[in-house]
């Protein structure tokens, strides 16, 4: 995604002074509901360094909660975003964490809904840019801007080289991939960045392949 001016990323009606705050918070939340397939039913959200300072009058937290609703940088519903929250059933709680984490502008978000649950650490790096640095504890590097998949799969010889064949099979290109297990032979996550757009109909052929247990797709913000 590429950005002609400061405009472009923080639209003519964002909220708060501050396109790290504010655009980059909402942009968080928007792949945050990504990941998670639609709105959560509950949220608490932990913010550290100056998103922890700010983000009442940088307008963070309704940044993030209209992310979480479905709102664009530029949607003048954020302003508003608690009272639609409310109105959409969704509860959000922000908790302010007094520890120091690799970059300043950090918030986790612990999204759920029944029983599906879903935990991502999402940093704002300047400009409306942002980073996921973590999903459910596994260290990943994510910037949204690309179609990308999330492959939890059992960490055994093969699966890999089975995912990426199917990959390219369709012709589908990676522009980035990366592995990360907690511990070995345990379940690992795949996450692959895509130059080109795929359909349901792979990413079922990747999810039946031997070895995979759980396939997530994020759409290009």
């Amino acid at each position: 995604m590429k950005y002609k001016s400061v405009f472009d990323i923080i639209g003519p009606v964002m909220v708060g002074p501050s396109s790290s705050h504010t655009a980059g918070a909402a942009r968080i939340g928007l792949l945050a509901r990504s990941l998670f397939g639609g709105q959560p039913d509950h949220v608490d959200i932990y913010l550290y360094g100056s998103f922890k300072d700010t983000y009442l009058g940088h307008g963070t937290d309704v940044a993030l909660i209209g992310g979480l609703l479905g709102f664009d940088t530029d949607d003048s519903r954020i302003i508003e975003a608690k009272k639609y929250a409310d109105e959409n059933g969704m509860q959000v709680n922000f908790i302010e964490m007094s520890e120091e984490r690799s970059h300043p502008n950090t918030a986790v978000l612990h999204l759920s809904k029944g029983s599906e649950r879903l935990t991502i650490e999402g940093i704002s790096i300047g400009g409306g840019k942002i980073e996921l640095v973590s999903i459910n504890d596994y260290k990943i590097t994510l910037s949204g801007n690309y179609h990308s998949l999330l492959v939890f799969h059992r960490d055994s010889f093969g699966t890999i080289a089975r995912v990426t064949t199917i990959l390219g099979n369709y012709q589908i290109n990676v522009s980035q991939m990366n592995v990360s297990r907690k511990e070995k032979g345990e379940v690992a996550l795949m996450t692959i960045e895509l130059d080109d757009t795929i359909t349901e109909a792979i990413i079922d052929e990747i999810y039946s392949a031997d070895g995979v247990e759980r396939v997530i797709e994020m759409k290009e913000s």
